[in-house]
């Protein structure tokens, strides 16, 4: 026999804390046919039992509220790394993430086989600064191993007051032996936008959150760098270690480079967890190419963008594979100071693609490494030559200074080759329409009076 809902059957479960034997009793008593069928009696009666042992037995008394809220957080922890139980404390520390400013280290993470994993480090944190990459796993903080930890356990240890060290054991991919990074906890002040040109011509837009104010800021910010700079060809739109954030604000964000369609999609168990988002009629930049940059740890928000403008063919995505966190959670509040964050639907791009566990392919895969150029030094060129032969259209001594600084250029390290390779992209889009635009100029003959005559049909009358 079942309980007819949850809250009949915690009352049960509290009462039959004295003997397991009542609660076979008070299901039998109490339970109506309409009322069978909801919960398992045998799992029931195997909780109660746990329960009472642990109640009766374990070393340290513990009292029923203690209890019941662990049961609470082993049952949510178990279901998805991103469903959690929130305290009052957990609540602030939420609201603080979305809004932008928290103490502590400076790392989006998620938990991975009892370990910390980090998603992605936040620009400009210590966390950054020191190296912490997409995917290392944390496996001690100071001196607390991490396994046995709950997520939000882990991330109140993180924080602190500001000045405070923090020393984290690290293990990565392609190192044999773990290893310790020292950090200076701050005050993280999440910066979400920013904005600049690159080579001139080129807007570079980074979005490192997804906060409640990060479309509109990103729109007036791009709007300001266009007004000061009038030639502006095209744009890079960051979102590499982006770890997402507030899904309306995504929206917002691919809204911006869109004039029309569906940017993204949610489907769930419940009516309301199946939701549409469109895009508005009018764009900021409709008449720039887009390359997105994403990489593993470009995550959830950033995600729908990068898969909406790549679906609606409004960007080129360069980089590698995304995070492929493509769940959404609801924060349920179920106290006055308690709160579930519960995963409640899958989102999917307007194509019909799931990013969950899967995430965004690139159109061009650029892996991060550092390059170099494989010759260095001096070269010579005709121009070097003793008595060489002019150019017949001038111009020579600045074409000389010209070879010499591309030279310079090209011995060079390129820190960021994604980067550089995005710029590229652009800079190859706007030389082809630029010669698309010229050789069509060429071919239309200039029209006469007898283009402009009015035509007749000719045939017997």
């Amino acid at each position: 026999m079942l309980y007819a809902n949850f809250k009949q059957a915690a009352l049960a479960v509290l009462f039959a804390t004295l003997s397991p034997l009542a609660l076979s009793q008070s299901v039998t008593d109490t339970a109506t046919p309409e009322e069978q069928g909801l919960l398992p009696l045998e799992e029931l009666r195997t909780f109660t039992r746990v329960y009472d042992h642990i109640r009766n037995g374990y070393v340290e008394e513990l009292s029923d509220a203690e209890l019941l809220e662990y049961a609470i957080k082993g049952m949510i922890a178990e279901l998805d790394p991103h469903s959690a139980y929130l305290d009052e404390k957990s609540f602030e520390d939420l609201q603080e993430n979305t809004s932008g400013e928290f103490g502590g280290i400076g790392i989006e993470v998620g938990m991975e086989d009892g370990f910390v994993k980090v998603i992605a480090p936040i620009d400009d944190t210590p966390a950054q600064k020191a190296g912490i990459e997409p995917g290392d796993l944390i496996i001690r903080l100071d001196d607390q191993p991490v396994k046995g930890l709950s997520l939000n356990e882990a991330v109140e240890k993180m924080r602190g007051p500001k000045g405070s060290d923090l020393t984290l054991t690290v293990v990565r991919e392609g190192i044999d032996q773990p290893f310790e990074v020292t950090l200076t906890r701050d005050i993280i002040k999440v910066r979400s936008v920013r904005v600049r040109v690159e080579d001139d011509h080129y807007a570079y837009i980074r979005i490192a959150q997804f906060q409640v104010s990060t479309g509109q800021d990103m729109i007036d910010a791009l709007e300001d760098l266009r007004a000061e700079h009038d030639d502006i060809r095209g744009i890079v739109l960051d979102l590499r270690n982006n770890p997402g954030g507030v899904l309306q604000t995504s929206v917002e964000v691919a809204d911006a480079f869109l004039n029309e369609g569906l940017v993204v999609y949610t489907e769930g168990r419940t009516e309301n967890s199946d939701m549409r988002y469109y895009a508005n009629e009018g764009e900021v930049a409709e008449d720039l190419p887009i390359v997105v940059l994403i990489n593993d740890g470009s995550a959830s928000a950033s995600e729908i963008v990068a898969g909406a403008l790549q679906d609606h063919g409004r960007a080129v995505v360069l980089g590698t594979r995304s995070f492929g966190k493509g769940s959404v959670q609801t924060v349920v509040p179920i106290s006055e100071t308690r709160a579930v964050k519960l995963t409640t639907a899958l989102y999917y791009t307007p194509n019909g693609r799931s990013i969950q566990a899967q995430g965004i392919v690139p159109d061009v895969t650029v892996e991060r490494a550092r390059v170099t150029a494989l010759r260095t030094g001096v070269r010579s060129t005709e121009a070097d030559l003793a008595g060489h032969l002019g150019n017949a259209n001038g111009g020579e001594e600045s074409n000389t200074r010209t070879r010499k600084s591309e030279r310079e250029a090209r011995d060079d390290d390129i820190g960021d080759n994604q980067l550089h390779e995005a710029i590229n992209m652009l800079k190859g889009l706007h030389i082809f329409q630029q010669r698309q635009k010229a050789n069509l100029a060429q071919r239309l003959p200039p029209l006469s009076d007898s283009d402009n005559a009015p035509e007749h049909e000719s045939g017997a009358e």
